[in-house]
């Protein structure tokens, strides 16, 4: 499995978000994309989701066109966005966030996905009954992963996961995610403005600028790109 993005131009207005980006996350590995806040990346994976249409360009799933088709469609495709913001909702139990992510499928397969979710965070199944505002921001952002997997996606696309969490959090997430990648085959696609953490766990990376490609290669070989972290990453 293999997420291919081509030539993708977005416009707001007179405003240039993304300028012929390419790009591929390939099965089993996370591919990230690192930049400054403004760089245009929480809206390469909304145009990716299918939430943004691109003026130019086209994002396919194994040679499957996604570009035009209605996120829903998207979604049951295989490719699955967690957003910004870890997007639970707050007045259900963790049970039955799990349950409105695989909402579309059959009782069968959401009893399977949910066990395997389960298996994956421990943490979930014990608050399996409790509302999602009761958990920490790190049990809230396991849950909007667990809730993504519950669609059964070959891509998960994760937009800043590591927003207001703790260091020592955002590092247990984003290996987990590294774990989950290269255990289950999963085509992983990373947005984050931590640099550093996304880098470490990626095998491949993107830097964007003012929505351009400035860099693509190795995620080690980025890392260590000291003229390219001091003029694009900030560190």
């Amino acid at each position: 499995m293999m997420l291919e993005v081509k030539g993708l131009s977005v416009s707001y207005g007179a405003v240039q978000a993304l300028n012929d980006v390419s790009l591929t996350a390939p099965a089993g590995q996370v591919t990230a994309v690192i930049g400054a806040n403004g760089a245009g990346k929480s809206t390469l994976m909304r145009t990716v989701a299918g939430l943004v249409r691109p003026a130019s360009g086209e994002v396919r799933l194994n040679d499957a066109l996604l570009t035009g088709r209605r996120p829903e469609d998207i979604v049951r495709s295989g490719v699955v966005l967690v957003p910004e913001g870890r997007s639970t909702i707050p007045e259900l139990t963790v049970v039955e966030n799990l349950d409105l992510g695989g909402l579309w499928r059959d009782a069968a397969a959401r009893k399977a996905s949910k066990s395997e979710a389960f298996d994956l965070f421990p943490i979930l199944a014990e608050r399996s009954r409790n509302r999602a505002d009761t958990l920490s921001g790190g049990e809230r952002q396991q849950l909007a992963i667990a809730r993504a997997l519950m669609c059964a996606p070959t891509c998960l696309l994760l937009d800043e996961p590591s927003l207001g969490l703790a260091p020592l959090i955002v590092t247990q997430i984003l290996d987990l995610v590294h774990r989950l990648a290269t255990q289950t085959n999963l085509a992983v696609l990373l947005v984050e403005q931590n640099a550093v953490t996304a880098l470490r766990v990626a095998t491949h990376g993107i830097v964007l600028n003012l929505g351009r490609v400035v860099m693509a290669g190795p995620a080690a070989e980025i890392a260590s790109h000291q003229d390219l972290r001091h003029a694009y990453l900030g560190y």
